[in-house]
Order: C-alpha cells, then structure tokens, then sequence
C-alpha cells in the first residue's frame, strides 16, 4: 500500500482571538495505522509561540458531555496545546485578558482524528469543549504544573455560545463557575 501523506509541516492559522492559533499537524496514514507529530519546539518558536511543556493530560468524553471552561489563575496561568487524537470535538476559547482587543469574545474549532487539527491556546484563555462523539479523546500539553488552589473556570453558558446540546452531561463543579459578567479576571 502507498502511504498517504497528509501533510509534512506544521500549519499555522490565527483564530480571531489575539494570540490564538488552530494548528494543522504533521500525519502520516499507511496500512499500519496513523503517525501524527504534534509539538516541536523550533517550529513553535518560529511562530513566536513559546510554550515550556510541563504536565500532559487525556481524557475520554461520551458523546455531549461538556468539560469547561477552565484555566488557571496567576502565578500558575498556563498555555495550552490540545488536540483529538479519536473522534471530534468542538473545543472552545474565551479570551479573559482584560488589555487584550478580544476581551470577552469566543471562539471554537473543530478538532478531529480525521483533519488532524490543534488549538494553541495562550495564557489568560478559558477553555472547554464538548464531545461530538462517543469516546473522543481530548490530549492536552500544557505549560505549568496543575496547582487546585488556583484552579478554576467561568460559566459554560454565560459568555453566548450556542453549544447545540440543551441537556450536557457535565460535572457539578463545572456548573457552579461564576458568568463570565461576573468573573474579575486577574489576566
């Protein structure tokens, strides 16, 4: 069989979130299953992304469960590279930093096994997204160390996002975040 190479360098695309970037990643398919590289240091820093990797998380969604939206309050903000090694997801960013040109806006991107697509996501953002599938991982590289006591999230509804989905599956915490109208971002 011939290989099918999807792609042989790292694209960069900036969502309309300052700073924020969908990455379309190296992958390579053959009869043998799929080969995809998702970070390299040079190539990030040629982008003017500079992005330390300190923990690594994966979870696994059922189909409309929502995660979010999470970040991490200062000292211990952090960046993020996440993307969906099986199945989709619709993965969602809220620009929390106050001197920012995008403060309050969202976005959100669809991230798949099939388009092989990352998002970065800089320091100051919330996150969160839904499962579009059953079973979909969602793979985080992130650039601080989890800390609890500065863990937290806004609202998943509260920033005018329509997730299509009128009864997620979602954990109590997540729900019990303030609205972002009444969130005093310290970004």
């Amino acid at each position: 069989m011939t290989p099918n190479i999807i792609s042989d360098m790292f694209e960069f695309d900036p969502l309309p979130l300052s700073g924020a970037f969908t990455i379309t990643l190296p992958a390579f398919a053959d009869n043998r299953g799929s080969f995809t590289k998702v970070f390299h240091e040079g190539i990030f820093r040629d982008q003017q992304i500079q992005f330390d990797l300190k923990e690594s998380y994966c979870s696994v969604s059922r189909k409309d469960v929502i995660r979010g939206m999470h970040f991490q309050l200062p000292p211990h903000q952090h960046a993020k590279i996440v993307f969906c090694p099986h199945g989709a997801l619709l993965d969602v960013l809220v620009d929390l930093r106050k001197s920012s040109s995008s403060y309050g806006a969202w976005c959100s991107v669809e991230l798949s096994e099939g388009n092989h697509k990352a998002v970065y996501i800089p320091e100051g953002f919330a996150h969160g997204f839904k499962a579009l599938t059953e079973n979909a991982i969602t793979y985080y590289l992130v650039s601080s160390v989890y800390d609890a006591a500065h863990d937290t999230g806004i609202l998943y509804n509260s920033f005018g996002m329509d997730w299509e989905c009128p009864s997620p599956e979602m954990s109590e915490r997540d729900r019990s975040f303030p609205c972002l109208k009444d969130f005093e971002s310290p970004f």
